[in-house]
């Protein structure tokens, strides 16, 4: 317990900042607000750098994406399908989803074998199978597919792991946070959805 209040009074206050932006970024997401990509683009930023500096490579990686996926993400969200109407939640169903998480664990599997065989990764499975879910759902979020919250809770949770064994207690701190919101964010976009008529 001594390790971890010593660990919350040194928190860097690039890491602080960064928390700040992802809880802005996410609460603005669940409101479909488009201001939710200005966050995300900052905040992916710092962490970019934070995570190569602990060897997190697989999300150190990650949070490059993030900063690309920002910029798509604002235009998808600003200009729909048609480029007249801004984009509305839809939903992929079931049989979809089933067949993303078998490809992607698939997937999971092979990266994590080659960041634990060829790199200093850190929990290489466990980080590769968070970011390879990551790179799929964020695109998912982009294009207001309702199930990204459900891939999101499960992302989040594990990550929480990852976190408290690296030391970024105030990070690990914000997946819960994360895990509950996106519990939120799927009934908000629910409700959102059924609006739309799917």
């Amino acid at each position: 317990m001594d390790g971890f209040i010593n660990s919350i009074l040194t928190i860097s206050f690039w890491e602080a900042l960064a928390v700040f932006l992802s809880i802005t970024y996410l609460i603005l997401a669940m409101r479909q607000n488009i201001l939710c990509w200005a966050g995300a683009f900052f905040s992916t930023l710092i962490y970019t750098i934070l995570f190569f500096d602990a060897l997190l490579l697989m999300d150190s990686l990650l949070n490059a994406y993030y900063l690309l996926m920002a910029l798509y993400g604002w235009h998808s969200w600003k200009h729909g399908k048609n480029r007249n109407e801004e984009l509305k939640v839809s939903s992929w169903g079931l049989k979809t989803n089933l067949k993303i998480v078998v490809v992607l664990g698939i997937i999971s599997l092979l990266v994590g074998y080659i960041m634990d065989n060829y790199t200093k990764a850190d929990f290489a499975y466990l980080d590769a199978a968070t970011t390879v879910f990551a790179i799929f759902t964020t695109y998912m979020l982009a294009k207001k597919i309702l199930e990204n919250w459900l891939y999101w809770i499960v992302i989040d949770f594990v990550s929480i792991y990852i976190y408290i064994n690296k030391a970024f207690y105030l990070t690990a701190g914000l997946f819960i946070l994360y895990t509950i919101l996106a519990f939120f964010g799927f009934l908000e976009w629910k409700k959102a959805g059924f609006k739309n008529g799917y």
